[in-house]
Parts: C-alpha cells; structure tokens; sequence
C-alpha cells in the first residue's frame, strides 16, 4: 500500500530538501536537452542560494508548495505572477517536478490541482507555463489536463537560455 502524500506550503528551513530534488529531477529531465555545462554550473548548492533567496523574501503572488510521503519531499510546484507578457495576464506555474519514484500515481495532477487553486484564491482567472521544447513527457501531461500551446518564448534563465513552448489555460476551474 501507497503512503499517503501530504502537500503544505515550503518553509525556508525546506530549501534543502528543495534544492536536492530539484537539481536530480532537472537533470534527470534535461539530460539531453541543456548542454553539458550547464549542468556544472546548476549545481545543487546554486539551486540552495536561489530556493534560499525565493523563499527567505517572498514577494506578492508567489507560492510553493511541496508534496511529502513518509516525512521526504517527493514533489515541487511553484507559483508566481507572469514573467512574460506572453502569458497575457494568466499566473504562471513556474515550477513543477515530481521524484521519479512516485511519478504516475496522480501527484503532477494533484499538485496542478493545488496550484491552480492557488492562482485563483490570488485573483487569477487562468494559468499558463513554460515548458523546454523537446520535454515531451510535459507537453503530453500538459495536453492531457487540458493545457493549450498558444506560443513559445526564450527562458533567460540565470545560466541557460532555454527555448520554451507556452501552455495556457484559460478558466483555472480545468484544473480543479
């Protein structure tokens, strides 16, 4: 039987747990589509000082959620007000990674679920993300809730200048 997961909101002393997941579901995804560099210079201790800053000085319209099985962070959504005027007004789900353990039970729905009731208790009537053009797990999970791709855009990132398909939903209930 499956542990049950219990998702709450990220706290600063989480940033570790946060940076370690992070950086081993990134690169797991992004194995063979962000140059060898970039994966040296994204290291783990960078993702500590950027998890550290995001949630040591919250900013308005921001949130991150964490999911957790057995007291071990198993999952990550973050989100936030639009970094791009692409997503024309829509919050942004700007990070979501599950531990590949615990992938194709229902936590990516799940936390969907949670983010968008986020967006919306912030006063955002759809969502929109980013997704790195060649990811195509993503595309297909996104698709599968209901995501519309409506464009693409370049990521500047700190270190990696990704290219970007741009999924939207227009009425956040979708994803509730």
């Amino acid at each position: 039987m499956t542990a049950e997961i219990r998702i709450r909101p990220a706290v600063v002393d989480d940033a570790v747990a946060i940076a370690r997941l992070h950086r081993a579901v990134w690169c797991d995804t992004y194995r063979d589509l962000a140059p060898a560099e970039v994966y040296r210079l994204l290291d783990e201790d960078f993702r500590l000082m950027r998890w550290n800053e995001m949630l040591a000085n919250p900013r308005q319209h921001q949130c991150v959620l964490l999911a957790e099985q057995d007291n071990r962070l198993v999952g990550i959504g973050a989100i936030g007000a639009p970094s791009e005027a692409a997503f024309d007004g829509r919050g942004e789900i700007r990070s979501l990674y599950i531990d590949p353990t615990v992938k194709r039970q229902g936590l990516g729905r799940r936390l969907m679920r949670e983010l968008a009731l986020q967006l919306a208790a912030m006063g955002y009537a759809g969502a929109g993300l980013g997704v790195v053009v060649g990811n195509h797990p993503a595309v297909a999970f996104y698709r599968s809730l209901g995501g519309r791709m409506i464009g693409r855009y370049t990521d500047p990132g700190p270190i990696w200048r990704s290219d970007n398909l741009i999924f939207v939903w227009d009425d956040l209930s979708a994803l509730r």
